[in-house]
């Protein structure tokens, strides 16, 4: 076994752990050693993300934990990963989130998510979509009864709630079904609500931003995110303009 390095693991670390889990982290035990590491990776364009993610992970982080990938089989970017250092404190979390080696979905560990959690969560995997004003967390890799505990455990905990609905895909002539969660207007409003002080990168703000027809509905949210999450309201307004660019034919 190679020697592990005895680090600590801040609240903070582990928020964003627990809600990349649900997204595109994950924890390994490698071969070879006898302690977890956490990684992630995100594609070019999230950039800031990628690197406000491991701003927040300063305690397992190393000089060589950021490294450049050629873009993969699905998409054109290149895709920037990032891998912590070994440590206990991860194994910890490791043991609390997988059983047999397999991540599961296990309300022991969900009740230890924080806002931050569900942030992470929602900038890796959530979407604003359908009129610009109901939302989606692409829960793909999940089966159905995990999809439906994360359903109960928003609902209980957080007061937010989701539907599970189904999604089609067809891939080298196979069809498969796909377990998501869908929120509507009001609801999502409330998720967003509770994730918008912790959120700082710029760049994501199509991930907040709902559109109204109506400009004074328009402004009321625009001023909620500026006070929620302490952004210039004039970043916040180029972005909606960009936005309502791409979404000419949204319904009020």
């Amino acid at each position: 076994m190679k020697k592990e390095n005895v680090l600590s693991l801040s609240d903070q670390s582990k928020a964003v752990i627990f809600g990349s889990l649900l997204g595109d982290g994950s924890l390994k035990i490698h071969k070879g050693y006898a302690n977890a590491r956490f990684s992630f990776k995100h594609s070019k364009p999230q950039e800031e993300y990628f690197f406000w993610k491991v701003g927040m992970l300063s305690e397992i982080s190393q000089g060589s934990c950021v490294f450049k990938q050629a873009p993969s089989g699905f998409g054109t970017k290149e895709i920037l990963r990032y891998q912590s250092m070994t440590s206990e404190a991860l194994t910890d979390l490791y043991r609390l989130t997988h059983r047999s080696g397999h991540f599961l979905v296990r309300r022991t560990w969900l009740n230890k998510m924080t806002p931050l959690s569900l942030l992470v969560w929602w900038l890796d995997d959530g979407s604003i979509v359908g009129n610009a004003r109901k939302g989606v967390l692409c829960t793909d890799g999940f089966d159905e009864q995990s999809v439906k505990r994360l359903s109960q455990y928003l609902k209980v905990v957080w007061k937010v709630n989701a539907h599970v609905g189904t999604v089609g895909s067809k891939r080298g002539g196979t069809r498969s079904t796909y377990y998501r969660l869908w929120f509507s207007t009001e609801e999502l409003k409330k998720f967003l609500r509770i994730i918008l002080p912790h959120f700082k990168t710029a760049s994501l703000l199509p991930k907040m931003i709902l559109l109204y027809r109506d400009p004074e509905l328009l402004q009321r949210w625009i001023s909620e995110i500026v006070t929620l999450s302490g952004l210039p309201e004039q970043t916040v307004k180029m972005f909606v303009k960009e936005k309502q660019e791409k979404w000419k034919q949204y319904r009020e």
